[in-house]
């Protein structure tokens, strides 16, 4: 489990491309303080296991579905990525609950100024949108962000400037592709609905009692 706060900027320095499948070489410098074989590395918010580590570089495999579903496949040698190592039992909760595993991509619309802050607009389907709630939290290649505005097909945040000197989305621009990862909570509370009407259990988990408590 990641929390969203990115640790660190990383490089790609080998992309070794399968059939339908690859290898990442990335390098790094301060996640390595305790990284192991075998821990998981939030990769732009896509959790990879890691599988070979250097003198602060790591490899982990690339597998099909992971490519079809995020932006990884996109990437480039010298092409840089937000980095995050999995939470540990007694580490700070400073974003929110991020799985790693993304459910979609979005591409950034517009990018404006606003004083000392940014705001970025990110259109993406129907499937991410229904999840997404104004004031609700979103990942965005693995940093934890609010959403301040959403429409029927868009989502917009707004960065202070730390966030984007710590991050690679000071590095987009209009047309980039972003890896989306919708608050797990939504998706379980639709579970949970979802089965009990089908189950027709009586229960005091109903839309309206969501909705009153802020869901």
């Amino acid at each position: 489990m990641f929390t969203g706060i990115v640790e660190e900027i990383g490089t790609i320095q080998e992309i070794k491309q399968g059939t339908k499948s690859s290898i990442l070489t990335v390098q790094g410098k301060k996640i390595f303080e305790d990284l192991k074989l075998g821990d998981s590395v939030a990769v732009n918010g896509v959790c990879l296991t890691v599988t070979g580590i250097n003198i602060n570089t790591f490899t982990a495999d690339v597998m099909s579905e992971t490519i079809n579903r995020s932006s990884l496949g996109s990437l480039k040698t010298g092409g840089h990525v937000n980095l995050e190592r999995a939470l540990p039992a007694n580490g700070r909760f400073g974003g929110h609950i991020v799985s790693g595993h993304i459910d979609g991509t979005g591409t950034i619309s517009a990018i404006e100024k606003d004083d000392n802050a940014i705001w970025y607009t990110v259109n993406t389907s129907d499937k991410i949108m229904r999840y997404i709630v104004e004031k609700g939290s979103v990942a965005i290649d693995g940093i934890s962000l609010t959403v301040a505005k959403a429409t029927a097909d868009s989502l917009s945040i707004s960065i202070i400037p730390h966030t984007a000197k710590a991050t690679i989305l000071s590095e987009k621009n209009r047309g980039s592709i972003v890896n989306l990862e919708n608050d797990v909570v939504g998706k379980y509370v639709e579970k949970l609905i979802a089965s009990q009407q089908i189950e027709k259990r009586p229960s005091n988990i109903t839309r309206e009692f969501l909705a009153k408590a802020g869901y």
